[in-house]
């Protein structure tokens, strides 16, 4: 009877607080907002008034109709809605019990938070620990397009919950063109990570993969955990299977451990490692094959480069490459830039640049530098085309300076010394020292330059044997001079409604060194450099220091450039350039790679014809026979992203293995073609595929072809590629990727292989 009465007395106290409220008395400490338009809806807030920082456990109620038990229970009727926190809760009808905190929802149900909203029939809840259930839910990522629904959701606290029988896709709704499927499917909002259990990947509605567990990010974020499998196919190690699992160290640490299967090849593990730091970064990989099927031993490749920043303009730098045989990157890569690899770089160095006064630079490397040289498997039949390895440098120390505006002078000073070593007895062995210093009088202005310069170029050598009935020890001493001069014209013009500024630069470039036998000297390290616009401008057309040319020419080149007023980006570039010699040359190296030494007109073209085409060709004449040396032309379409095609040609008149070849034995010029596209067919569908073809020797050197189909939640490409990995030698690879975006790629990745193919690739999003 007493608590009836107690009861009784509740009910009559709180309707005289609502009837107080809404004709505008505030009660103490405890506020009911006044009535809002339109005069149906009720605010009711059961937050203490304070002037400091809101509740972050407040809770506020608006509805059409409120009514309940003050402090006990409130009732919200239509368009109801509650808010707490950063969250925001509507349905068409909810309860809410202040003493507990807990909130039980039933109709149209919408749960608004910070990085996802859930959607359902029927929710239990409590506030403060944000634990309950919902049934038929249906949540939905704001970052990104995640959405998935289930047959009940348990809400496990701040940014948690679980799904039983939950699904996760990013296609759009009525879309799912692929989905997960999982008996038990956690979400954490906070971390943007999941974690299912039973799971199968659909689609189309089949089921294509099925794994016991899956923990993925699906935000991008870095996670620990395994990555999709790699499925591929080649014809030199047959069906390829790896299950890479990805460890996410720290922040700046991580790595890849990928166990591979090949079917012709057997079992291989695969590491990688990336760090970086504060002054350091490197990276390491290793592959290590136990027992290969096919030669019945061990094979590997490691790769390791390192990066220290030391500090006021010194770094070291590590980069360590070898494989345990000629076969390892043409048998076990896909990659063209790996296959093709001849010397394998180990080199260890200390570098330094810094400043040398106010208008000067220093720079000084030392290195430790040796090559693994792999060589082409046919060569042990055919010792023709056996490979020679460079010579290994321990060490090299390098010194530049350059001093300007020195009474008006510019100084430098080129300083090498090296000693060299061979693997192969027969070979010369020695040390060698070079200095270059060099000196120019610059007259510079804002139409033109005019450079004198003069240098003295100085070498000696240390021979661990006679060479050619010469002293061991011996020197060259041959002054270089030259005179570079240049005048530049521009104007404004229009074209095709564009606005351009057109530049007209003559050069005149000396050179006069003197001739200096040095046939009795070793080839360390030069070759003839090739014929171009930038060697045409050069004081010397042998790399490295062991040859100078003997020169008394002068090139002339004249240049027009089109300018974009606004940007300065160059559109367009013409060239011609032609070089008279006033004596024949006397000085030549003999490589295994001859070429006519009389190409001396060059002329060239590049830039965009057009906003879509765009080209690049370059032609070398022989002026006294009027007769082509070489020829690179290239052009390009690309109207926009995800189209373009691209053609190119390559030809060079005579190449021959070796100078003793007569010049008119057949098959002694390139000529290869090289074309590429990258194009839309149908809706979604796009082509993707490339042909280089070598005419003198009738042979395909790179093909690829496949396609991509480009959906709004996946992609799907199938790429197959047939490449020439070694003389006699091809290896077809076969590419197919299916990419479920916003969770995994399935299968083996064909996007560097595009982008190495088909210059101007672009993959669409």
């Amino acid at each position: 009877m007493k608590k009836q009465k107690n009861r009784a007395f509740r009910s009559i106290f709180y309707l005289i607080v609502c009837f107080c409220t809404s004709s505008g008395l505030l009660a103490e400490n405890k506020t009911i907002k006044p009535r809002q338009k339109p005069a149906t809806i009720y605010a009711v807030s059961l937050t203490e008034e304070s002037n400091s920082k809101p509740n972050p456990k407040s809770v506020t109620i608006k509805a059409d109709r409120v009514e309940g038990i003050y402090e006990q229970e409130m009732e919200a009727i239509g368009n109801a809605q509650l808010c707490y926190g950063d969250n925001t809760l509507t349905a068409d009808r909810m309860k809410y019990f202040p003493e507990t905190n807990d909130a039980e929802v039933t109709g149209n149900i919408r749960l608004d938070r910070k990085k996802d909203f859930i959607q359902g029939d029927y929710l239990k809840m409590n506030l403060d620990t944000e634990t309950g259930f919902l049934s038929e839910p249906r949540y939905t990522m704001k970052d990104g397009d995640g959405r998935g629904m289930g047959a009940k959701l348990l809400f496990e606290g701040k940014n948690r919950y679980r799904l039983k029988e939950g699904s996760y896709t990013t296609c759009p709704v009525n879309q799912e063109d692929w989905y997960i499927q999982a008996s038990d499917l956690k979400i954490n909002s906070e971390t943007e990570t999941g974690v299912a259990r039973n799971v199968s990947v659909v689609f189309k509605d089949i089921p294509i993969l099925y794994t016991p567990w899956l923990d993925f990010s699906y935000s991008g974020r870095r996670k620990t955990g395994f990555l999709a499998p790699v499925v591929g196919h080649t014809a030199r190690s047959g069906a390829d299977l790896a299950a890479p699992f990805y460890i996410n160290i720290a922040p700046n640490l991580d790595a890849t451990i990928a166990p591979r299967v090949m079917s012709k090849r057997g079992f291989m593990l695969s590491n990688e490692m990336r760090y970086i730091g504060h002054g350091v970064h490197g990276h390491a990989q290793a592959d290590v094959l136990p027992d290969d099927f096919d030669t019945h031993k061990t094979r590997y490749g490691v790769s390791f480069q390192h990066t220290q920043y030391l500090g006021h303009g010194w770094r070291g730098q590590l980069d360590y490459n070898r494989v345990s045989d000629n076969r390892f990157l043409r048998d076990l890569s896909n990659n063209l830039s790996q296959t093709s690899r001849t010397n394998l770089l180990q080199q260890a160095g200390l570098f330094y640049h810094g400043a040398l006064g106010l208008d000067g630079t220093l720079s000084f490397s030392a290195i430790a530098q040796r090559f693994q040289t792999l060589q082409d498997p046919f060569a042990v039949v055919n010792t023709n085309l056996l490979t020679i390895s460079p010579y290994k440098r321990l060490p090299q120390l390098t010194m530049n300076a350059i001093k300007r505006n020195v009474a008006g002078f510019d100084f430098g000073l080129n300083a090498t010394w090296t000693n060299f070593a061979h693997q192969d007895p027969t070979r010369v062995d020695g040390k060698r020292l070079t200095l270059f210093p060099t000196v120019s009088l610059p007259f510079t202005s804002s139409f033109g330059f005019l450079t004198p310069k003069f240098g003295l170029h100085y070498t000696n050598y240390e021979l661990s044997k006679v060479v050619d009935d010469n002293v061991s020890n011996t020197d060259r001493l041959i002054p270089i001079v030259s005179l570079d001069s240049g005048v530049i014209f521009d104007r404004n013009m229009t074209i095709g409604g564009n606005n351009y500024i057109q530049t007209l630069e003559p050069r005149a470039f000396y050179v006069y060194a003197p001739f200096k036998d040095q046939s009795f000297l070793p080839n360390f390290d030069s070759a003839e450099s090739d014929f171009s616009f930038a060697q045409m401008l050069t004081e010397n057309r042998f790399s490295g220091h062991d040859r100078i040319n003997d020169a008394n020419q002068i090139t002339l080149a004249l240049t027009s450039r089109l300018l974009e007023p606004a940007t300065g980006i160059e559109r367009l570039r013409v060239a011609i350039g032609q070089q008279f010699r006033f004596s024949e040359r006397r000085v030549i190296l003999d490589s295994s790679q001859v070429t006519s030494r009389r190409a001396d007109f060059i002329a060239a073209l590049a830039g965009r014809l057009t906003r879509e085409i765009s080209t690049d060709v370059n032609i070398q004449l022989d002026q006294q026979s009027l007769r082509t040396e070489k020829i690179r032309a290239g052009i390009s379409y690309q109207p926009e992203l995800g189209k373009v095609i691209n053609l190119g040609y390559r030809y060079t008149r005579d190449v021959r293995e070796s100078i003793d070849i007569p010049v008119n034995q057949l098959n002694t010029a390139i000529k290869q073609v090289d074309a590429s596209i990258q194009w839309p067919f149908f809706s979604n569908w796009h082509t993707v595929a490339r042909v280089n073809y070598s005419f003198r020797d009738d042979r395909l050197l790179a093909g690829l072809a496949g396609f991509e189909y480009i959906s709004c939640c996946y992609k799907l490409r199938v790429v197959v590629q047939k490449l020439t990995t070694a003389t006699q030698r091809t290896t077809t690879a076969v590419f197919v990727q299916l990419e479920l975006n916003g969770l995994m790629n399935i299968g083996s990745n064909p996007l560097r292989v595009l982008q190495q193919s088909i210059p101007g690739y672009t993959s669409i999003y």
